[in-house]
Protein backbone atom coordinates (compact mmCIF):
# COMPACT_ATOMS: atom_id res chain seq x y z
CA UNK A 1 0.00 0.00 0.00
CA UNK A 2 3.04 2.42 0.06
CA UNK A 3 2.60 4.83 -2.09
CA UNK A 4 -1.20 5.18 -2.15
CA UNK A 5 -2.49 8.64 -1.93
CA UNK A 6 -4.03 8.19 1.37
CA UNK A 7 0.10 7.29 2.81
CA UNK A 8 0.81 10.98 1.49
CA UNK A 9 0.86 14.01 3.13
CA UNK A 10 -1.59 14.31 6.36
CA UNK A 11 -4.67 12.42 7.15
CA UNK A 12 -6.26 15.56 7.92
CA UNK A 13 -9.83 14.14 9.29
CA UNK A 14 -12.87 15.88 9.28
CA UNK A 15 -12.69 16.97 12.91
CA UNK A 16 -8.89 18.20 12.39
CA UNK A 17 -8.09 21.87 10.87
CA UNK A 18 -9.92 24.77 9.60
CA UNK A 19 -13.35 24.51 7.97
CA UNK A 20 -12.76 25.30 4.61
CA UNK A 21 -15.63 24.25 2.19
CA UNK A 22 -14.33 20.39 1.11
CA UNK A 23 -11.10 21.16 3.24
CA UNK A 24 -9.56 22.97 -0.09
CA UNK A 25 -7.65 25.82 0.10
CA UNK A 26 -8.75 29.20 1.31
CA UNK A 27 -7.92 32.14 -0.59
CA UNK A 28 -7.68 35.78 0.87
CA UNK A 29 -6.31 37.27 -2.18
CA UNK A 30 -9.41 37.89 -4.33
CA UNK A 31 -7.25 39.28 -6.89
CA UNK A 32 -5.06 36.13 -7.22
CA UNK A 33 -8.06 33.34 -7.96
CA UNK A 34 -6.01 30.54 -10.24
CA UNK A 35 -9.26 27.88 -9.42
CA UNK A 36 -11.58 26.08 -11.55
CA UNK A 37 -14.38 26.60 -8.79
CA UNK A 38 -14.49 29.48 -6.41
CA UNK A 39 -16.93 29.08 -3.49
CA UNK A 40 -18.14 32.05 -1.80
CA UNK A 41 -20.31 32.44 0.88
CA UNK A 42 -22.76 35.26 1.63
CA UNK A 43 -23.79 34.93 4.80
CA UNK A 44 -27.01 37.46 4.47
CA UNK A 45 -29.87 36.97 5.80
CA UNK A 46 -32.44 40.24 6.14
CA UNK A 47 -34.63 39.47 3.24
CA UNK A 48 -36.21 37.10 5.42
CA UNK A 49 -39.99 37.04 6.10
CA UNK A 50 -40.26 34.88 8.76
CA UNK A 51 -37.63 33.19 10.52
CA UNK A 52 -34.09 34.09 10.33
CA UNK A 53 -31.15 32.41 10.71
CA UNK A 54 -29.47 31.58 7.30
CA UNK A 55 -26.57 34.09 7.72
CA UNK A 56 -25.18 31.11 9.53
CA UNK A 57 -25.47 28.65 6.12
CA UNK A 58 -22.44 28.96 4.60
CA UNK A 59 -20.84 28.37 8.46
CA UNK A 60 -22.58 25.23 8.87
CA UNK A 61 -22.42 24.05 5.03
CA UNK A 62 -18.51 24.25 5.35
CA UNK A 63 -18.33 21.73 8.35
CA UNK A 64 -20.94 19.72 7.26
CA UNK A 65 -18.41 19.74 3.83
CA UNK A 66 -15.59 18.27 5.85
CA UNK A 67 -17.22 14.86 5.89
CA UNK A 68 -16.73 14.43 2.66
CA UNK A 69 -13.19 15.37 2.34
CA UNK A 70 -11.23 11.80 3.17
CA UNK A 71 -8.73 10.87 0.98
CA UNK A 72 -6.33 12.69 -1.71
CA UNK A 73 -7.75 11.38 -5.08
CA UNK A 74 -10.94 12.08 -5.60
CA UNK A 75 -14.41 10.26 -4.66
CA UNK A 76 -15.41 7.49 -6.70
CA UNK A 77 -18.87 6.54 -7.49
CA UNK A 78 -19.39 3.03 -8.12
CA UNK A 79 -22.47 3.80 -9.70
CA UNK A 80 -21.60 5.74 -12.56
CA UNK A 81 -17.61 4.32 -12.49
CA UNK A 82 -16.34 7.80 -12.45
CA UNK A 83 -13.59 9.36 -10.03
CA UNK A 84 -15.43 12.87 -9.88
CA UNK A 85 -13.03 15.52 -8.36
CA UNK A 86 -9.97 14.52 -8.27
CA UNK A 87 -7.52 17.00 -6.94
CA UNK A 88 -4.95 16.90 -9.95
CA UNK A 89 -7.74 17.94 -12.64
CA UNK A 90 -10.12 19.96 -10.16
CA UNK A 91 -9.09 22.89 -8.25
CA UNK A 92 -11.31 24.08 -6.23
CA UNK A 93 -11.11 27.28 -3.94
CA UNK A 94 -12.79 28.29 -0.58
CA UNK A 95 -12.84 32.56 -0.79
CA UNK A 96 -14.12 32.96 2.37
CA UNK A 97 -17.52 35.41 2.89
CA UNK A 98 -18.61 38.57 1.10
CA UNK A 99 -18.42 41.20 3.64
CA UNK A 100 -21.85 41.41 5.40
CA UNK A 101 -23.05 45.41 6.41
CA UNK A 102 -25.77 44.76 9.50
CA UNK A 103 -29.17 45.97 7.70
CA UNK A 104 -27.81 47.47 4.49
CA UNK A 105 -28.78 45.50 2.23
CA UNK A 106 -27.94 47.42 -1.05
CA UNK A 107 -23.94 47.30 0.31
CA UNK A 108 -24.39 43.98 1.75
CA UNK A 109 -25.83 42.43 -1.76
CA UNK A 110 -22.89 45.07 -3.70
CA UNK A 111 -20.56 42.98 -1.97
CA UNK A 112 -21.64 39.71 -2.97
CA UNK A 113 -21.86 41.04 -6.48
CA UNK A 114 -18.02 41.97 -6.64
CA UNK A 115 -17.44 38.41 -5.30
CA UNK A 116 -19.00 37.01 -8.40
CA UNK A 117 -17.70 39.12 -10.74
CA UNK A 118 -14.14 38.70 -9.24
CA UNK A 119 -14.63 34.74 -9.67
CA UNK A 120 -16.31 35.19 -13.14
CA UNK A 121 -13.33 37.44 -14.13
CA UNK A 122 -10.65 34.59 -13.05
CA UNK A 123 -12.67 32.48 -15.61
CA UNK A 124 -13.65 30.26 -12.20
CA UNK A 125 -17.36 28.49 -11.68
CA UNK A 126 -19.04 30.81 -8.74
CA UNK A 127 -20.71 28.54 -6.07
CA UNK A 128 -21.98 30.66 -3.42
CA UNK A 129 -23.26 29.82 -0.21
CA UNK A 130 -26.09 31.74 1.39
CA UNK A 131 -27.93 33.08 3.12
CA UNK A 132 -31.30 33.80 2.32
CA UNK A 133 -32.84 34.32 -1.59
CA UNK A 134 -32.28 37.41 -1.66
CA UNK A 135 -28.60 36.62 -2.48
CA UNK A 136 -29.35 35.49 -6.05
CA UNK A 137 -30.21 38.93 -6.86
CA UNK A 138 -26.71 40.19 -6.84
CA UNK A 139 -25.70 36.97 -8.32
CA UNK A 140 -27.37 37.26 -11.16
CA UNK A 141 -26.74 41.00 -11.38
CA UNK A 142 -22.90 39.81 -11.87
CA UNK A 143 -23.29 38.30 -14.72
CA UNK A 144 -24.23 41.03 -17.07
CA UNK A 145 -20.34 41.22 -18.41
CA UNK A 146 -20.11 37.63 -18.67
CA UNK A 147 -23.01 37.27 -20.45
CA UNK A 148 -22.13 40.22 -22.85
CA UNK A 149 -19.31 38.16 -23.66
CA UNK A 150 -20.86 34.67 -23.85
CA UNK A 151 -24.46 34.90 -24.52
CA UNK A 152 -27.34 35.07 -21.74
CA UNK A 153 -28.15 32.38 -19.25
CA UNK A 154 -30.93 30.30 -18.59
CA UNK A 155 -31.85 29.89 -14.77
CA UNK A 156 -33.10 26.73 -13.38
CA UNK A 157 -34.75 27.55 -9.46
CA UNK A 158 -35.22 24.47 -7.39
CA UNK A 159 -37.77 25.65 -4.95
CA UNK A 160 -40.73 24.91 -2.95
CA UNK A 161 -41.38 28.65 -3.45
CA UNK A 162 -41.95 30.90 -6.84
CA UNK A 163 -40.05 34.01 -5.17
CA UNK A 164 -41.77 36.07 -8.15
CA UNK A 165 -42.86 38.74 -6.18
CA UNK A 166 -43.10 42.50 -7.84
CA UNK A 167 -42.97 44.96 -4.31
CA UNK A 168 -44.59 44.13 -1.40
CA UNK A 169 -44.40 47.31 1.04
CA UNK A 170 -41.68 48.36 -0.84
CA UNK A 171 -39.59 45.74 -0.36
CA UNK A 172 -38.12 44.96 -4.01
CA UNK A 173 -35.05 42.69 -2.97
CA UNK A 174 -36.07 40.37 -0.21
CA UNK A 175 -36.02 36.22 -0.35
CA UNK A 176 -39.22 36.69 -2.31
CA UNK A 177 -38.26 38.69 -5.08
CA UNK A 178 -35.44 36.99 -6.86
CA UNK A 179 -36.90 35.20 -9.69
CA UNK A 180 -38.84 38.64 -10.26
CA UNK A 181 -35.54 40.65 -10.05
CA UNK A 182 -33.72 37.96 -12.56
CA UNK A 183 -36.37 37.99 -15.13
CA UNK A 184 -35.65 41.81 -15.41
CA UNK A 185 -32.33 41.18 -16.67
CA UNK A 186 -31.94 41.92 -20.13
CA UNK A 187 -29.05 38.65 -19.99
CA UNK A 188 -31.85 36.24 -18.69
CA UNK A 189 -33.11 34.22 -21.32
CA UNK A 190 -35.55 32.20 -19.78
CA UNK A 191 -36.28 30.67 -16.02
CA UNK A 192 -37.69 27.37 -15.02
CA UNK A 193 -38.97 26.78 -11.66
CA UNK A 194 -38.95 23.58 -10.25
CA UNK A 195 -40.40 22.30 -6.98
CA UNK A 196 -43.05 25.28 -6.72
CA UNK A 197 -45.83 23.97 -4.61
CA UNK A 198 -48.55 24.23 -1.74
CA UNK A 199 -49.16 27.50 0.11
CA UNK A 200 -46.45 29.89 -1.42
CA UNK A 201 -45.26 33.43 -1.38
CA UNK A 202 -46.06 34.63 -4.11
CA UNK A 203 -49.84 35.33 -5.32
CA UNK A 204 -51.77 34.22 -8.21
CA UNK A 205 -50.70 37.97 -9.92
CA UNK A 206 -46.96 36.51 -9.48
CA UNK A 207 -47.35 33.25 -11.46
CA UNK A 208 -49.64 34.99 -14.15
CA UNK A 209 -46.62 37.40 -14.38
CA UNK A 210 -44.06 34.54 -14.58
CA UNK A 211 -45.79 32.68 -16.99
CA UNK A 212 -46.16 35.96 -19.14
CA UNK A 213 -42.16 36.07 -18.72
CA UNK A 214 -41.82 33.24 -20.35
CA UNK A 215 -41.12 30.93 -17.04
CA UNK A 216 -41.78 27.44 -16.98
CA UNK A 217 -43.31 26.26 -13.66
CA UNK A 218 -43.74 22.88 -12.38
CA UNK A 219 -44.50 21.64 -9.03
CA UNK A 220 -43.20 18.55 -7.41
CA UNK A 221 -46.05 15.93 -8.53
CA UNK A 222 -46.32 17.28 -11.62
CA UNK A 223 -42.98 16.53 -12.25
CA UNK A 224 -42.68 13.41 -10.87
CA UNK A 225 -45.76 12.26 -13.14
CA UNK A 226 -43.57 13.61 -15.90
CA UNK A 227 -40.37 11.23 -14.94
CA UNK A 228 -36.91 13.05 -14.87
CA UNK A 229 -36.42 13.12 -18.67
CA UNK A 230 -39.50 14.41 -19.62
CA UNK A 231 -38.65 17.49 -17.30
CA UNK A 232 -35.05 18.10 -18.89
CA UNK A 233 -36.49 18.50 -22.26
CA UNK A 234 -38.61 21.27 -20.95
CA UNK A 235 -35.16 23.19 -20.27
CA UNK A 236 -33.59 24.76 -23.61
CA UNK A 237 -30.83 22.12 -24.48
CA UNK A 238 -27.17 23.72 -24.63
CA UNK A 239 -28.51 27.08 -22.69
CA UNK A 240 -25.85 28.41 -20.34
CA UNK A 241 -27.69 27.67 -16.94
CA UNK A 242 -26.92 29.29 -13.77
CA UNK A 243 -28.84 27.25 -11.07
CA UNK A 244 -30.34 28.30 -7.74
CA UNK A 245 -31.00 25.69 -5.20
CA UNK A 246 -33.40 26.43 -2.19
CA UNK A 247 -33.07 23.91 0.84
CA UNK A 248 -36.43 24.28 1.00
CA UNK A 249 -36.96 22.60 -2.46
CA UNK A 250 -36.47 19.18 -0.36
CA UNK A 251 -39.21 17.80 2.24
CA UNK A 252 -38.35 19.03 5.73
CA UNK A 253 -38.12 15.72 6.42
CA UNK A 254 -34.72 15.56 5.43
CA UNK A 255 -34.38 19.05 4.98
CA UNK A 256 -35.87 20.65 8.53
CA UNK A 257 -33.11 23.63 9.05
CA UNK A 258 -34.58 26.22 7.06
CA UNK A 259 -36.52 29.25 7.49
CA UNK A 260 -40.20 28.66 5.45
CA UNK A 261 -40.11 24.69 5.10
CA UNK A 262 -42.47 23.21 3.13
CA UNK A 263 -43.98 19.59 3.42
CA UNK A 264 -44.85 17.55 -0.05
CA UNK A 265 -40.90 18.63 -1.12
CA UNK A 266 -38.26 16.72 -2.96
CA UNK A 267 -36.11 13.42 -1.82
CA UNK A 268 -32.23 13.43 -2.67
CA UNK A 269 -32.11 11.32 -5.61
CA UNK A 270 -34.74 12.93 -7.14
CA UNK A 271 -32.70 16.27 -7.14
CA UNK A 272 -29.37 14.55 -7.76
CA UNK A 273 -30.82 12.70 -10.55
CA UNK A 274 -32.44 16.07 -12.29
CA UNK A 275 -28.83 17.84 -11.64
CA UNK A 276 -26.55 14.92 -12.87
CA UNK A 277 -29.01 15.22 -16.03
CA UNK A 278 -28.42 18.98 -16.30
CA UNK A 279 -24.95 18.61 -16.31
CA UNK A 280 -24.77 16.39 -19.10
CA UNK A 281 -27.03 18.83 -21.11
CA UNK A 282 -26.14 22.19 -20.49
CA UNK A 283 -23.20 24.06 -19.99
CA UNK A 284 -23.47 25.01 -15.85
CA UNK A 285 -22.05 28.84 -15.99
CA UNK A 286 -22.89 29.58 -11.79
CA UNK A 287 -24.80 28.02 -8.83
CA UNK A 288 -26.18 29.49 -5.78
CA UNK A 289 -27.61 27.32 -2.63
CA UNK A 290 -29.80 29.31 -0.01
CA UNK A 291 -31.34 29.34 3.21
CA UNK A 292 -29.91 26.57 5.31
CA UNK A 293 -30.44 27.63 8.73
CA UNK A 294 -28.47 25.33 10.82
CA UNK A 295 -29.92 26.59 14.31
CA UNK A 296 -33.62 24.67 13.64
CA UNK A 297 -31.75 21.13 12.72
CA UNK A 298 -29.68 20.22 15.79
CA UNK A 299 -28.68 16.90 13.94
CA UNK A 300 -26.93 18.65 11.08
CA UNK A 301 -28.12 16.87 8.43
CA UNK A 302 -30.17 20.15 6.46
CA UNK A 303 -26.24 20.88 6.20
CA UNK A 304 -24.80 17.89 5.11
CA UNK A 305 -27.50 17.68 2.22
CA UNK A 306 -26.51 21.34 1.39
CA UNK A 307 -22.67 19.75 1.26
CA UNK A 308 -23.27 16.36 0.04
CA UNK A 309 -25.35 17.84 -2.98
CA UNK A 310 -22.98 20.56 -3.66
CA UNK A 311 -19.90 18.30 -3.87
CA UNK A 312 -21.86 16.10 -6.04
CA UNK A 313 -23.13 18.60 -8.35
CA UNK A 314 -19.47 20.12 -8.71
CA UNK A 315 -18.04 16.62 -9.11
CA UNK A 316 -21.02 16.61 -12.46
CA UNK A 317 -20.17 19.65 -13.71
CA UNK A 318 -16.56 19.21 -14.22
CA UNK A 319 -16.66 15.86 -15.34
CA UNK A 320 -18.78 16.90 -18.33
CA UNK A 321 -16.25 19.54 -19.04
CA UNK A 322 -13.54 16.98 -18.91
CA UNK A 323 -15.67 14.75 -21.52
Amino acid sequence: MSGNAYDRGRLDLPFVGICTFGKRPYVADWDAIEADVAILGAPFDFGTQFRAGARFGPRGIREASTLFAFGHGGAYDHEDDVTYLPADRVRIVDLGDADIVHTDTGQSHANIAHGVRTILAAGALPVVLGGDHSINIPCIDAFEDDCARNGPIHIVQIDAHLDFVDVRHGVRFGHGNPMRRASEKGWVAGLTQLGIRNVSSTSREGYEAARAAGSDILSVRQMRALGTEAVLGRIPDGARVYLTIDIDAFDPSIAPGTGTPSHGGFQYYEVLELLAGLCRRNRIVGVDLVEVAPDYDHSGCTSILAAQLLLNLIGRIMHAREA
